[in-house]
């Protein structure tokens, strides 16, 4: 049989030539450039039939995932969870393992299902609570260092929020803050410093439920605001009323910690005054 003609007439030594480099582990390339044969149609004839060595072989992006795919299935797994194992597309999956014995099945096919979405919506809540500290990190990043006047203002806006306030009707010119976050005793106590007010007029109280470990509740509040837990004043107990269904229970129940600051009613004027200030500033943003 006639393959060609010209320079390629002699195609079977040709042939003869190309296979035996092939086998000595040369690339298309190579063989190309050492015959002088430039038609890739001829090359392909040429090399039929001899498999490229492999080192010319691509390394493929999933053979890794092929290989954790038909573990999953020789343990056991439905393609519905491998998929949800990998993250990768069930005809994938299919074609990976079609060769291996279908798992038997242990559970009935509503179970298999329900399993399998039970899977699903736990990686997407994976998935969800990454995206979520990824946000919060980088709005931490955002903040950067806190001036004493951004501290200052930070601080009013606390007291505002969660300190006891003076009424016409009843006179409170103090400053008593009362809170249950850590992050929020720790600021109010910075913001303390900055406008002035020494430890030795700052008195300290626990307020929890009479049911909860009172003695360890006193001790993490002094251990974080750096005081001994003898100098605490003494514990005010909430009654326990076993009709209300409280959800603040448990070893992380600490209850709150009351802050108290004496000789404190000229500063308490003050952040009024502050505070004002702060509202008649915001007013203005919203005209």
């Amino acid at each position: 049989m006639t393959h060609a003609s010209g320079k390629y007439a002699d195609f079977e030594g040709l042939r003869e030539r190309a296979v035996a480099l092939r086998r000595e582990g040369l690339s298309v390339r190579q063989i190309r450039d050492r015959l002088k044969v430039f038609n890739n149609d001829m090359l392909h004839r040429l090399l039929q039939g001899e498999p490229a060595p492999e080192w010319t072989k691509r390394p493929n992006a999933k053979d890794d995932l092929r290989d954790r795919a038909r573990e999953l299935r020789l343990q056991g797994m439905t393609y519905d969870q491998i998929q949800v194992e990998l993250g990768c597309s069930k005809g994938s999956i299919s074609l990976w393992v079609r060769d291996l014995p279908k798992p038997e099945r242990s559970r009935s096919a509503v179970e298999q299902a329900r399993l399998a979405g039970r899977m699903r919506w736990d990686h997407e809540l994976a998935v969800r609570d990454d995206e979520r500290q990824r946000t919060k990190a980088a709005a931490k990043a955002e903040i950067g260092d806190l001036t004493d006047r951004e501290l200052l203002l930070i601080g009013v806006g606390l007291y505002w929020s969660e300190g006891t306030k003076d009424k016409s009707y009843d006179r409170r010119e103090n400053l008593t803050f009362v809170n249950s976050d850590p992050g929020m005793i720790e600021t109010y106590l910075a913001w303390l410093a900055v406008v002035g007010v020494t430890p030795d007029r700052i008195c300290f109280r626990v307020m929890i439920h009479e049911t909860a470990d009172v003695e360890a509740a006193e001790r993490y509040w002094a251990e974080l605001v750096g005081i001994d837990a003898s100098a605490l004043r003494k514990t005010t107990l909430k009654k326990h009323n076993p009709k209300t269904s409280r959800k603040n229970t448990g070893e992380t129940y600490r209850g709150c910690l009351v802050i108290r600051v004496s000789r404190g009613a000229e500063l308490y004027r003050r952040v009024e005054g502050w505070w004002r200030g702060i509202v008649e500033q915001a007013q203005l943003h919203l005209r």
